[in-house]
């Protein structure tokens, strides 16, 4: 088994956020129950986390650090939660993904597969 990282993006600063705050509070139930039918199968590694909408964007140019506020300054997405699983692969991990209840009002969800240290 491998270890994916989840990254539940979603537009959580503009005047009329996707999904809206009526649109969260009805997928909340389904999206505990997602993540516990993930834990029920042994497959939840962390559990999710929500984040603050601010956030820094650090990068070095011209021999010079500059640090942004907002990690996604030219979108409206941020990063709605984020958190650990366990699949056998890809096809697994997109998979469990895509039973995310938030998807169906706009939230995008991102796959990434942990690496080993060399």
């Amino acid at each position: 088994m491998q270890e994916f990282l989840l990254v539940i993006h979603r537009d959580l600063t503009s005047a009329n956020p996707a999904p809206s705050p009526e649109q969260m509070k009805e997928a909340l139930k389904p999206y505990q129950d997602w993540v516990a039918g993930i834990a029920a199968q042994d497959k939840l590694v962390a559990p999710p986390k929500r984040w603050d909408v601010d956030g820094r964007v650090i990068k070095h140019e011209k021999k010079k650090d500059h640090v942004s506020s907002g990690p996604y300054a030219e979108s409206k997405e941020s990063i709605g939660g984020l958190f650990l699983i366990k699949a056998k692969d890809y096809d697994e991990a997109v998979e469990i993904a895509k039973g995310c209840p938030i998807i169906k009002y706009g939230a995008i969800v991102e796959v990434r597969m942990a690496i080993t240290a060399a």
